[in-house]
């Protein structure tokens, strides 16, 4: 596809009142880009949709077709996580088989609130270009638009109308974004544009985005006098905690009770999504989201004597890049702080499983605003490293003549390393996570005929282990008096990695851990060893790697370690991370082979 125009205009009218202007044509080259031909825009009762129209054209620009926003579907927002949500969406959509086709789509929205600003991003990505972005914001002389440019010093265009000044900024003519594998985010190298209000206003409350403490004056007053608890739970809080002489564990025991007493709704009503429902609320109801259940826990926690924070922060385990020196909202999401003399707790209070202390990679390692009597605070959350995020797996299996493996798998997954098998414990039944089990190995046709997961969430770092029994049909090739065999039978690389001389984008490795293997592997009588791949040890600034094969009479023993580490690196160093990972593959897939004795 190519992005003909991409223009967004932002007309600030007052602190309560902006309009936005939006103008997309699309030239649509083949069938993998036909979902750009349909068109999705999302209102509530802040946001009030002026107008659609939206063209189809051919390959010789002839008008195909044509709607408007009468023609649209009218739906509800259902996101399948949120019980209340006044927000809905239209949609309209053209479809067309003849390519090239082009679309063209215009909008203006009414937002009767100026507290979020969509800043400036490109649409290009991999296997589509641009020809032209435009973005605009518009504004009295008097009122301080406030905008910074990321990754390009691109001045804006400035014109005055009518006692209105106008900022513009306009790129043209970019190339579609390489397919590199671990490839920095486009916040790493494409130019951006982060806008934020000066004032903000809605539903009679106002206040500042100056500075991020204004931002979080204007976000606490939303909330306060709304952690008042119920006489009952005041008193169960008394009860669990009075008892108990360490802070810690009167959060642990509070947290434990949030858990078994409530779960996640999502209701997405009120001031832009920022105003929770009150302590009260939640008490009655049993649930709430993440802002009324992260403010029941610092309710509970108030009442025992303890204080605790909001934090706002952007969710997910691949959150952008976060600029410290702008004030911006970029967050979706509000878990719990609680700062103690020697520690501090961090609290997901949408979990009914997490352990107090441990947030997963859903909000780890990243910036947030901390809410306190003084207004906002940025505040950094806890990484988990390379320590702390460990897979470690014992196999014992045995070998038939037939070349059939009886495999028992023992593992215990610690802190990030358990972030993907808690959701898959939690999201998916029995029969499912066995249909995910049947498919997650590289191995030949195989049985999963036992699996079974304990949780341990005892401690601030989760662990859960599973045990497997596995039978592999054909795992052992046998050819004549000889049987090869891969040593490394669960926990293999899958990354392959082509060569790249014209290597364009920098190179990032998000996450880190350790993963060991120790294996042993019961053989049938009267074979010797002919050939086996060699101990290996690699060292480099991406990971290190080591293996160990003993093969004696009656069994083979493996030993695999690999740590990978967390980084940015520079698209030089491509060859050598190639080099690394593509010895790893052909180690973790290497065959021992063994000779029937004479």
């Amino acid at each position: 596809m190519v992005v003909r125009l991409d223009e967004h205009v932002t007309e600030i009218k007052s602190p309560g009142h902006i309009t936005i202007r939006e103008h997309h044509v699309y030239t649509i080259l083949n069938e993998n880009a036909d979902r750009y031909a349909s068109y999705k825009t999302f209102y509530d009762k802040f946001t009030k949709i002026n107008y659609v129209d939206a063209i189809l054209y051919d390959a010789n620009g002839k008008e195909l077709k044509h709607f408007r926003k009468k023609d649209m579907q009218d739906l509800a927002l259902e996101d399948g996580e949120s019980l209340i949500n006044d927000a809905r969406y239209k949609t309209g959509s053209f479809s067309s088989h003849s390519y090239p086709y082009t679309v063209d789509f215009e909008e203006e929205d009414d937002i009767e609130t100026a507290m979020r600003i969509h800043g400036w991003t490109l649409p290009r990505s991999v296997r589509i270009s641009l020809e032209s972005s435009r973005y605009s914001i518009i504004a009295a002389k008097d009122y301080k638009i406030r905008y910074k440019m990321i990754n390009s010093n691109l001045p804006p265009v400035i014109t005055e109308k009518n006692g209105r000044l106008s900022y513009s900024w306009e790129i043209k003519n970019l190339a579609a974004i390489p397919d590199e594998a671990y490839a920095v985010p486009y916040t790493a190298y494409e130019p951006y544009m982060l806008a934020g209000p000066s004032d903000i206003e809605a539903e009679g409350y106002k206040g500042s985005m100056f500075t991020w403490t204004d931002f979080g004056k204007f976000y606490g007053s939303l909330q306060k006098g709304r952690d008042i608890l119920p006489d009952d739970v005041k008193a169960k809080v008394h009860a669990l905690t009075d008892g108990i002489s360490v802070p810690e564990k009167k959060v642990a025991v509070l947290y434990d009770y949030l858990q078994k007493n409530t779960h996640y709704v999502g209701i997405q009503l009120g001031i832009g999504g920022m105003q929770t429902f009150d302590a009260m609320y939640v008490a009655n109801k049993k649930y709430g989201d993440c802002k009324a259940l992260s403010n029941f826990m610092i309710s509970l926690l108030k009442e025992a004597g303890i204080r605790a924070n909001a934090v706002i922060i952007e969710s997910g385990s691949h959150p952008d890049d976060f600029v410290k020196d702008f004030t911006y909202d970029p967050f979706d999401h509000v878990i719990c702080c609680v700062p103690l003399q020697k520690d501090t707790m961090w609290l997901e209070c949408t979990s009914q499983f997490l352990p107090a202390g441990y947030l997963s990679n859903f909000t780890d390692n990243r910036y947030g605003l901390l809410i306190d009597d003084n207004g906002g605070e940025l505040v950094h959350t806890p990484a988990y490293l390379l320590k702390d995020n460990l897979q470690e797996r014992k196999v014992t299996a045995v070998l038939g003549d037939d070349g059939v493996l009886k495999v028992q798998s023992q593992t215990s997954y610690k802190a990030a390393c358990q972030d993907q098998i808690e959701n898959f414990i939690k999201s998916l039944s029995k029969e499912d996570q066995l249909k995910y089990l049947k498919s997650q190995f590289d191995l030949p046709t195989y049985e999963v005929t036992a699996f079974n997961y304990n949780e341990d969430y005892s401690k601030r770092l989760p662990v859960i282990r599973e045990s497997l029994d596995i039978t592999v049909t054909d795992y052992a090739q046998i050819s004549g008096k000889r049987i090869f065999i891969i040593p490394n039978i669960l926990t293999r690389s899958k990354v392959k990695l082509p060569e790249d001389k014209d290597r364009q984008l920098d190179i990032e490795f998000r996450d880190e851990y350790c993963h060991t293997d120790s294996v042993q592997i019961a053989i049938p009588a009267g074979y010797e060893t002919e050939a086996q791949p060699k101990d290996i040890q690699l060292q480099s600034k991406y990971g290190k790697y080591e293996t160990r094969i003993a093969v004696g009479p009656d069994k083979i023993v493996y030993y695999r370690k690999f740590e990978r580490y967390s980084g940015r690196f520079s698209r030089k160093d491509y060859a050598d991370v190639v080099k690394f990972f593509n010895e790893i593959y052909k180690s973790d897939h290497s065959k021992i082979v063994l000779v029937k004795k004479s």
